[in-house]
């Protein structure tokens, strides 16, 4: 390696990419291409960096296999910045698996860190910890250790595990400032603010609270009876219900419990969970059907009493009854807490992340662009939808698997 390359390389190892670009910006061999890509990825322009890496990978000989898979590893971090998440984790694992046989370490733990990072993005939350579980108790420069931390913490948070997060940012605040590298630092303290940002809405007794992480994770943890619009199911202590694949039922458990210790007449029960303004016997006894299944699924904790009027939930060892809600509700909320990262996401992106459908999402992109909550960029393939952060609030809780079901 000559001099300047490896001043390049120093300068980008420390973020001061300008400084980098000065040593390579006339060259064009491969090793410098590889640089150049890596300065403009820092710098934003992405797909500028992944048309110099895939230049640079195209430039090395079949035998500089390091090379290659270094520029394969730089151009597979620009996608997880793009946002496009399509395909399989082979070939990630192979670069990390290649890295590693041939000495370069840093680089193969690097390309861990970024499958896990995927992974989270894509809800998978074991098979990130299995990725994160390949640097444990390994030596990392302080940038991949700072970065490694931030990512364990993130998969603590969306695993409800507040007291490990906290202390798995506190290590990524250290490594990040011993990195001295500005951007990194940002990311870690806008991590840190997440704690201490209300994280959904809590009914009960007809009054409305906020929740931060650790309130929520209490609450979770209380004997109460927790109708959860988080993750659509009713949870009693330890046990769970859940109700996501039966909407109606999950609509008329929230209804009870919203308006606990009273009763729910008839005619509002028809309205709200059938959307129906005209009522008949038919109704009626389409109603009584649908209490009875609810009847049935919460029969060891609560029960459901008729009333002159309509019905009643009463609870059995509890004396307390709350709806946990989400700080966004709508069929939107999920797509609104992905966006939220300020990241430019493609719609196929994010049909991966929801796992639904593009067309469903797509729909989904335009109601909240008619509202103004999002915008899009470019056309086509190249398509990209942008959205600011939900102000005031963290949107944790409606990301994909954000909850254990145990």
């Amino acid at each position: 390696m000559d001099s300047l390359i490896a001043a390049s390389a120093r300068a980008l190892a420390t973020g001061d990419v300008l400084t980098a670009l000065k040593h390579v910006a006339l060259r064009d061999d491969p090793p410098a291409l590889a640089l150049r890509g890596i300065a403009m990825a820092q710098l934003g322009d992405l797909p500028r960096a992944r048309e110099l890496l895939r230049r640079a990978q195209r430039s090395f000989g079949t035998h500089e296999v390091v090379a290659r898979a270094r520029c394969g590893l730089a151009e597979a971090e620009v996608a997880l910045a793009l946002r496009e998440l399509a395909g399989s984790s082979e070939p990630l694992m192979a670069i990390a698996t290649v890295l590693e046989s041939r000495g370069d370490t840093g680089n193969a733990l690097q390309a861990w860190l970024i499958l896990a990072r995927r992974l989270l993005l894509l809800g998978k939350l074991h098979e990130a910890a299995d990725a994160l579980g390949q640097l444990e108790g390994r030596r990392l420069p302080a940038a991949l250790t700072a970065m490694a931390a931030l990512t364990a913490a993130t998969l603590a948070l969306r695993q409800m595990q507040i007291a490990q997060a906290r202390a798995l940012l506190v290590r990524a605040r250290v490594a990040a400032a011993e990195a001295r590298i500005t951007a990194l630092q940002g990311e870690v303290d806008e991590a840190c603010i997440t704690l201490d940002q209300p994280a959904a809405r809590c009914l009960g007794a007809g009054a409305e609270q906020l929740l931060r992480l650790d309130q929520v994770q209490q609450l979770l943890a209380s004997d109460a009876f927790i109708v959860d619009g988080c993750r659509r199911g009713i949870r009693v202590g330890n046990a769970w219900l859940s109700l996501a694949r039966r909407p109606l039922l999950f609509t008329l458990a929230r209804i009870l419990a919203e308006a606990w210790p009273g009763d729910v007449d008839r005619d509002v029960l028809i309205t709200r969970a059938f959307g129906m303004r005209h009522y008949d016997e038919t109704l009626r006894a389409r109603l009584r059907v649908e209490i009875g299944r609810l009847r049935v699924i919460v029969a060891a904790h609560a029960r459901i009493e008729a009333t002159a009027s309509g019905f009643r939930l009463a609870p059995g060892s509890t004396n307390a009854v709350k709806v946990l809600l989400p700080p966004v509700e709508g069929e939107q909320a999920a797509l609104t807490a992905l966006l939220a990262d300020g990241a430019a996401w493609s719609t196929s992106a994010l049909a991966l992340a929801l796992g639904g459908s593009q067309r469903n999402v797509q729909r989904a992109l335009l109601e909240l662009e008619a509202e103004g909550r999002v915008y899009a960029n470019g056309r086509g393939r190249a398509q990209r939808w942008r959205s600011l952060p939900l102000s005031g609030f963290t949107t944790i809780l409606l990301l994909p698997a954000a909850l254990p079901i145990d």
